[in-house]
């Protein structure tokens, strides 16, 4: 029976493919974390949690780096990692995993799914030329955002959520300078051997935050609901989910493997409106997909002008 069972796994494995199942398993895990984020920011500040997050998966990382004899980065590799460091993880993560405090999961995951508009726009004021493809799906974006909205105009009155919106809009910005950064450098660095380092560094940038502004929450207080949230954060969200986006990456064309991008925020509304009750509404629901069809058209532009890119990281 159980070989049985083997055989008929493999099989199907087989059939759908390998590099297909990692992709389905990223874009549904990496919805997941942002129920996650949301379960632990109920008790603790966001950016406590991420710090604690960050501590906790950069940690293992570096532990694993160690275990297997693996080179340090040397010389101006530092310079790098630091930078990316305060880009991706200080900043876009802490400020995305803080906004979430304040407003819905799904919403949080639509607004950050929306940073290739940011990249468009600063390579735009760069003297980049911009396609036409990429103006169209950036409107397209933008159309869709207002549609979405017009679900939370009367919510726009509460300074909370303003808060919210502003810090999830200042996390997607920050990640695309830190996807164009990635960019530069991705022809002599390899930005995912840094990604430990980058996490361990960010986190001791958030505790110091912490610890200056003092908002912290005494560790012996956080309740066993956090720590869980944060435990599924460090193994499913940080270790497990991005070995399997690696993969992914690496046995995948750009089209197939960016597609993840476009399952999270579903999986977010989704899974948000079935645990907490979160609005999921028809204009949730078609400015969502009218949202993410502008980001196609974006990515797909973006992918004409770069034979190998990292900006679809997320």
């Amino acid at each position: 029976m159980i070989q049985k069972i083997k055989t008929a796994v493999s099989t199907k494995i087989n059939a759908i493919g390998l590099p297909i199942l990692a992709l389905l398993w990223v874009g549904f895990f990496w919805g997941t974390t942002w129920i996650a984020s949301k379960e632990g920011v109920r008790y603790i500040p966001g950016i406590q949690m991420a710090a604690i997050r960050q501590f906790l998966a950069g940690a293992l990382y570096i532990i694993y780096l160690l275990f297997t004899k693996s080179p340090w980065p040397k010389g101006k590799q530092w310079k790098t990692i630091v930078i990316l460091a305060i880009l991706n993880f200080t900043l876009s993560n802490g400020l995305s995993t803080a906004g979430v405090k304040y407003i819905s999961s799904g919403l949080g995951a639509i607004i950050a799914a929306i940073f290739p508009i940011w990249v468009v726009i600063i390579s735009y004021f760069r003297g980049e030329k911009i396609a036409k493809l990429a103006v169209t799906g950036v409107l397209i974006c933008f159309s869709g955002v207002c549609i979405i909205f017009y679900e939370y105009l009367a919510d726009f009155l509460k300074p909370d959520f303003q808060l919210g919106i502003i810090l999830s809009v200042l996390a997607t910005i920050t990640w695309a300078f830190g996807t164009l950064y990635t960019k530069k450098k991705a022809a002599s660095y390899n930005p995912y051997f840094s990604l430990g380092f980058q996490m361990f560094i960010s986190s001791i940038l958030l505790f110091a935050y912490n610890g200056a502004t003092g908002i912290s929450v005494s560790l012996s207080k956080i309740p066993m609901d956090t720590w869980l949230a944060i435990a599924y954060l460090v193994v499913v969200g940080s270790l497990i989910t991005f070995t399997v986006f690696i993969y992914s990456l690496q046995h995948l064309p750009p089209e197939l493997s960016s597609l993840y991008a476009y399952m999270n925020p579903v999986v977010a509304v989704l899974l948000g409106s079935i645990i907490f009750g979160e609005s999921l509404s028809i204009s949730i629901a078609i400015g969502g997909l009218v949202t993410l069809f502008g980001l196609y058209l974006v990515n797909k532009s973006l992918r004409k002008n770069r034979k190998k890119t990292n900006i679809l990281i997320k």
